[in-house]
């Protein structure tokens, strides 16, 4: 009888993670690594791995490598599979969490309806959803050949449900099409990926609520006014998602999305 503690281990698997030196991907990391895994992990070019690197080795005996990746660029996306097959390294788990969310002041983002850019909705989709259809699809032999594999994507509340406007009255911020859709997308492309590549590989989402990131407070207020545990996210609430479905905890889950938002898709 397996005990919880071997269902959670990780010990001899390695994930790689997209977007890993944003504040949910360093979670992620470390979460995998405090379960014996190895890390790949990847972001933007140019990106600083230091602080994390050096957390994670202080703590836990794990093998870390950090590539570089512009993942809206279809080339730079093979660049990152060609150095994994080249790593010869087993990849036992992939995460898809990296994601375009703009910035306020990009052009044709956050805009009303009729002023919202081709480009700014290119991007979301090529980086929120056509990455990790790429990343899964070129990983998809290995994560085969693990034994193990797990996907994981995450998502968005706003793949599941649409915004409400009235928390960014009076702010810079907003929700561009682009954004949902693509998370939307990606939901979707979870399910069809689950039925597609087992029983070899599972493949589930994460659907994410707001994370507190120091947003103006008449939107933060709003917004923990509309959750029923009355609070945004922080990065450490996806620990536990992260850790059930990357390991055999969940061995037997499949083509599911587990929301973590405090309630707030509930009404």
């Amino acid at each position: 009888m397996k005990k919880i503690a071997d269902l959670l281990s990780l010990k001899g698997r390695r994930a790689l993670i997209t977007g890993a030196i944003g504040g949910i991907g360093q979670e992620i990391a470390l979460t995998i690594a405090e379960l014996g895994g190895d890390l790949i992990l990847v972001d933007r070019p140019n990106s600083n791995y230091d602080m994390i690197k050096k957390t994670v080795l202080n703590n836990w005996n794990v093998d870390i490598r950090c590539i570089d990746c512009d993942l809206e660029n279809e080339n730079s996306r093979i660049n990152l599979i060609n150095e994994v097959f080249k790593g010869n390294v087993n990849l036992d788990i992939l995460i898809n969490n990296a994601a375009f969310v703009g910035e306020s002041s990009l052009k044709g983002w956050v805009e009303d309806f009729d002023k919202q850019s081709i480009q700014a909705w290119n991007s979301a989709l090529e980086v929120n959803l056509t990455a990790p259809f790429h990343l899964s699809q070129a990983f998809t032999p290995l994560l085969k050949k693990s034994g193990n594999g797990s996907i994981i994507n995450i998502a968005s509340i706003y793949g599941i449900n649409a915004p409400d406007y009235s928390l960014y009255s009076g702010t810079d911020m907003g929700n561009p099409a682009g954004y949902s859709a693509s998370k939307g997308g990606l939901l979707q492309l979870t399910r069809w990926l689950s039925t597609t590549i087992a029983p070899d590989v599972r493949v589930n989402s994460i659907s994410p609520g707001g994370v507190w990131r120091n947003q103006p407070k008449q939107f933060v207020e709003r917004y923990e006014q509309r959750t029923p545990l009355e609070r945004m996210a922080v990065e450490e609430d996806f620990k536990g998602a992260i850790a059930y479905l990357a390991s055999n905890l969940s061995a037997y889950v499949t083509g599911q999305n587990i929301v973590v938002d405090g309630g707030w898709t509930a009404w």
